[in-house]
């Protein structure tokens, strides 16, 4: 026996989509129901351990033996919940995903929508969403099912006849997709970068959970306190309608079409008195601040240690990874200088001095999300300096870049400094200006223009409208192998897709394949765009355009060029560089990473090896100039 392909059906009252398959499976009422299982590409068995059956001892040793590949799609949920059935730790290095598999070729990250792209005649049955309705999740108690709360295999037979045949079918559509797949095999290093992250999610990240509890009672005070007040001066019914404040505001001479908050913003800069205060508190009720807090409640296990929160090759078209659950991705920003003090009246619970010493508790509150997250021992945080600006500076030998990177100069501060005529220093004088300068350098490096810098919020920011298109030209005109890059890779991939052929430039290679353009990077790692084809652009230019998860989170037809590419191919790289570190800091604990950060929880652990280790170059990016440095902090915070 060399593997075994795996599906099972489960029953637990914990929310699988809220709090993961690691608290799922810890729940007392935890059950798995239906095994599916094929040896080898033989025929699929289905075991009915609801009704009594069981799996074959031969089956039990093979999932317990680390020589026997287990192949699932998302084989992370079947690993941990035949871990909790089994009793024991099943080790992630003998454990293969089909969904990865289709992650690495560009294909949707569900088994519907795979099979549905694919063409596979073996498809997932359609019905397989109201069987686990029924059979797997807890039901309403009513007097036409005897107030049951569960509904078990014999309180309808012909369901779960079709639940067993649609478990069988998984498995075979599972292995219907290796099959299609079979030409284009996942490296193995691929497999190892897997191994890391399954091991990471695994040990999970801790929170403070009488922090995390206080914070929402305090938001829950502090919502009614502010809601009292707003009905209190605008003598409205319900503060939180739109409608009724809308035409409140409008009453005292505002002209308001929207309340979101751009225009909360700028009505304010207008305002005064009592319609000032109702409009600030406005912005103070709109924060989602306790959201997080509820999350981390959700996913928290037992050990008070939130898992699973890190999608391998989540991001489709760069292989980053993807958020799950709490989304550590999109964490608020702390700027407060006086952090631990008021997480500490957090704690406390002491709403009153929040109150004097605060103006807005929804701020406060949003600022110290991150600090939820604590440590046994201490957190070593460590991020690279720059990535996606050293990376394209490498790719595109823009020597000019590379010599302030060599000189320890910071691009974000650079780029600030031109823009805004003054001297500009990272932690010194008009340090505020850095993230402008970030925001700029991230605008305009992938070939955005003006509307990309207005996106951005850059007006907002202090610039004016008439600075944005001298600032976009005075850019590329001092970056101009990074624009001969973008147009590079542009008439690569045009010519790829157009003669079939492979080309190359700047170290990449794109080639086409069975309807697929892959674009190889340094590091190996291909990324995959789907049936390719020539199209137009709006402005009646060519344009390439491929198949995709789109911005609608649909599969649709994307248009795409030359600086988007290299978007794509900058971030994939600056993801290798990451995983790369990942794998060199196997020994060290790591709990979370963010973007281009590793978080580490260990208690005697070196600062400047761990830094000195993120700063080692992969063996194929000779030449980049890559820098890391962090910080040991008590709780996660910002730096």
């Amino acid at each position: 026996m060399k593997k075994v392909s795996i599906d099972i059906e489960s029953f637990s009252s914990v929310n699988l989509a809220k709090s993961g398959v690691y608290k799922y499976a810890e729940s007392e009422d935890f059950e798995v129901l239906l095994f599916a299982y094929a040896v080898d590409d033989g025929d699929v068995q289905v075991v009915d351990l609801a009704s009594g059956e069981t799996i074959p001892q031969e089956i039990i040793d093979a999932l317990k033996d680390d020589t026997v590949l287990k192949w699932a799609f998302n084989a992370q949920f079947e690993r941990v919940c035949l871990s909790r059935y089994l009793g024991l730790s099943l080790t992630p290095s003998a454990w293969r995903c089909t969904m990865v598999w289709s992650a690495y070729m560009g294909l949707p990250l569900s088994l519907e929508g795979i099979g549905a792209v694919l063409g596979l005649e073996e498809q997932k049955l359609k019905t397989g969403k109201e069987l686990i309705r029924y059979f797997c999740v807890p039901c309403n108690p009513t007097k036409t099912n005897g107030r049951r709360t569960r509904n078990y295999y014999y309180h309808d037979e012909d369901k779960w006849a079709q639940f067993k045949a649609y478990n069988q079918r998984d498995v075979a559509v599972e292995m219907a997709i290796a099959q299609k797949l079979s030409k284009f095999q996942v490296p193995d290093f691929i497999w190892d970068e897997y191994i890391i992250d399954q091991q990471i999610n695994d040990r999970g990240i801790q929170i403070d959970s009488e922090f995390v509890e206080q914070a929402i009672q305090i938001d829950v005070q502090n919502r009614s306190l502010l809601l009292a007040e707003q009905k209190n001066l605008t003598q409205i019914d319900n503060p939180n309608s739109v409608i009724q404040l809308s035409k409140w505001l409008n009453e005292q001479g505002l002209n308001v079409s929207s309340l979101d908050k751009k225009a909360v913003n700028e009505l304010l800069q207008n305002a005064d008195g009592k319609v000032a205060r109702v409009l600030n508190l406005r912005q103070q009720l709109s924060k989602s601040s306790v959201k997080k807090y509820q999350a981390m409640q959700q996913v928290a296990c037992k050990d008070n240690r939130c898992r699973g929160m890190f999608q391998f090759l989540g991001a489709n078209r760069t292989g980053r990874f993807a958020g799950r659950l709490v989304q550590l991705q999109n964490l608020v920003r702390n700027n407060m200088p006086d952090l631990k003090e008021a997480r500490e009246l957090v704690k406390q619970g002491n709403i009153e001095a929040l109150n004097l010493l605060y103006e807005d508790i929804s701020k406060i509150l949003s600022e110290l999300i991150r600090t939820a997250f604590v440590p046994k021992g201490v957190f070593y945080v460590v991020d690279f300096s720059a990535i996606e600006a050293r990376v394209i500076a490498w790719l595109a030998k823009e020597t000019w870049r590379e010599y302030l990177f060599k000189q320890g100069g910071d691009i974000y501060c650079m780029s600030a400094s031109q823009m805004f005529g003054v001297p500009v220093e990272k932690h010194g004088v008009n340090s505020e200006l850095r993230q402008k300068g970030k925001i700029a350098e991230l605008a305009c490096g992938y070939g955005g223009s003006v509307g990309a810098l207005t996106a951005m919020g850059v007006l907002e920011m202090g610039l004016k409208q008439e600075e944005l298109q001298p600032l976009v030209n005075a850019w590329r005109g001092s970056n101009q192998k990074i624009v001969q890059l973008w147009w590079s890779v542009d008439k690569c991939v045009k010519e790829t897709v157009n003669e079939r052929k492979t080309t190359r430039t700047h170290g990449i290679t794109f080639s086409y394949q069975s309807g697929m353009l892959f674009i190889t990077l340094p590091s190996g790692r291909k990324l995959t765009y789907i049936k390719p084809r020539m199209g137009e652009n709006k402005f009646g230019g060519a344009s390439v355009t491929y198949e995709g998860v789109g911005t609608t989170k649909k599969w649709e037809r994307i248009e795409s060029y030359g600086p988007k590419f290299v978007e794509n191919i900058v971030q994939g790289i600056a993801r290798d560089i990451l995983v790369y570190a990942m794998m060199n800091l196997k020994d060290y604990p790591i709990v979370a990473h963010v973007h281009d950060e590793v978080i580490i929880e260990a208690t005697n652990a070196s600062l400047d090896e761990i830094s000195a280790i993120m700063r080692q170059v992969p063996p194929w990016a000779g030449g980049l100039i890559l820098d890391a440095d962090g910080y040991t902090c008590e709780f996660y915070k910002k730096d």
